[in-house]
């Protein structure tokens, strides 16, 4: 189950600085110039990475986006805040750089966050089933969810209060008749009382079959994750589920990773592979039952040029990938830190 628990960290520098969303290089200027005031603004280059669907993000450089001291500017998207805590963002990408997990943030400012370009091979579907490489991700995804946080508050699992906010959120935006796309949304998705039954089913299958909480990233998407080579660390395509042999290995690695971080004997068993994958498999229906809200949220408030409503199922309903339960019963192995229990950052 996924954790939640607040502890203090270092203050981090704030900058009164908005970044237009439409024209930002003005801005990004402004930020850099205290980053980076070595930096002439005629040399800046300004790369904007477009596989985000909640955020813009853009890349600052001089020379080359490969060389040490590239930026990273995150624009937050609109109404965003509605659904994510921001504070706890910031808090997250602390608490995982602290643990060599992430990388450094830098700034914040009225829209956004500035933190430090990772440089290496951003994966793909093809690379996430090199064992070498799977069995990287698994591992460092053990060492995540052994992280224990500094603080004197219990660790609290928030699945259900998020995904309950979620719903809140859902039903405000479709009770806005005069929103834009407000009568398709209202027409073609489940009804609130449906999707609450759903969430209910949920919770109480779930919360009887004994996952544990732990520390989780929540967007660790395939393009989230970043391999370096000299370190050694569209639509989607529901077919390229893993082999159950493939499955299972990472689990071991993951476990394997997990127990050595925790203090416990590494060897892991099959019984211990077996329970894990029912409850991954099992948290997979929550984590699609949450996202398919997130993106019906996006179709009503995002600005960013994407189908969320296509992602979201509307149009056919409880039957689409989003909600098809016996859709769900492989694992989305780049994203395991949502099937455990959606995550904490």
């Amino acid at each position: 189950m996924e954790g939640g628990s607040k502890c203090t960290r270092g203050q981090l520098l704030h900058l009164d600085v908005c970044v237009d969303e439409q024209k930002p290089r003005g801005g990004v200027l402004e930020l850099l110039g205290r980053l980076r005031p070595q930096w002439k603004p005629q040399d800046i280059k300004m790369k904007v990475f477009t596989e985000g669907i909640t955020n813009q993000l853009m890349g600052c450089f001089v020379g080359s986006l490969q060389e040490s001291g590239a930026v990273l500017v995150r624009v937050y998207g609109r109404m965003t805040e509605l659904y994510v805590d921001r504070e706890r963002e910031v808090e997250m990408f602390q608490i995982l750089h602290s643990h060599n997990c992430g990388p450094q943030i830098y700034c914040s400012f009225r829209n956004g966050i500035c933190y430090e370009f990772v440089r290496g091979t951003v994966l793909d579907d093809t690379l996430l089933t090199q064992p070498a490489i799977y069995r990287l991700i698994a591992t460092e995804m053990g060492k995540i969810h052994s992280i224990k946080l500094e603080s004197d508050n219990p660790v609290e699992n928030i699945l259900w209060k998020k995904m309950a906010q979620f719903l809140k959120l859902v039903h405000n935006a479709l009770s806005n008749t005069t929103a834009p796309h407000s009568s398709k949304l209202l027409q073609e998705i489940p009804s609130i009382e449906t999707l609450s039954d759903e969430m209910e089913t949920l919770k109480r299958h779930l919360s009887q079959i004994g996952s544990p909480t732990v520390l989780c990233h929540n967007d660790l998407l395939t393009k989230n994750i970043i391999f370096d080579n000299k370190e050694g660390t569209s639509d989607t395509d529901y077919s390229l589920y893993p082999r159950p042999e493939l499955q299972r290995d990472w689990l071991t690695a993951y476990l394997e990773s997990y127990k050595h971080s925790v203090g416990l004997e590494a060897t892991v068993t099959e019984l211990e592979v077996q329970k894990l994958y029912v409850q991954v498999c099992k948290f997979s229906l929550a984590s699609n039952f949450l996202w398919g809200l997130w993106a019906i949220l996006q179709a009503r408030y995002s600005s960013i040029d994407f189908d969320f409503e296509r992602l979201s199922g509307l149009g056919t309903g409880l039957g689409t990938p989003v909600f098809n339960r016996n859709n769900f019963c492989g694992l989305l192995w780049a994203i395991l830190s949502k099937l455990r229990m959606i995550a904490t950052a």
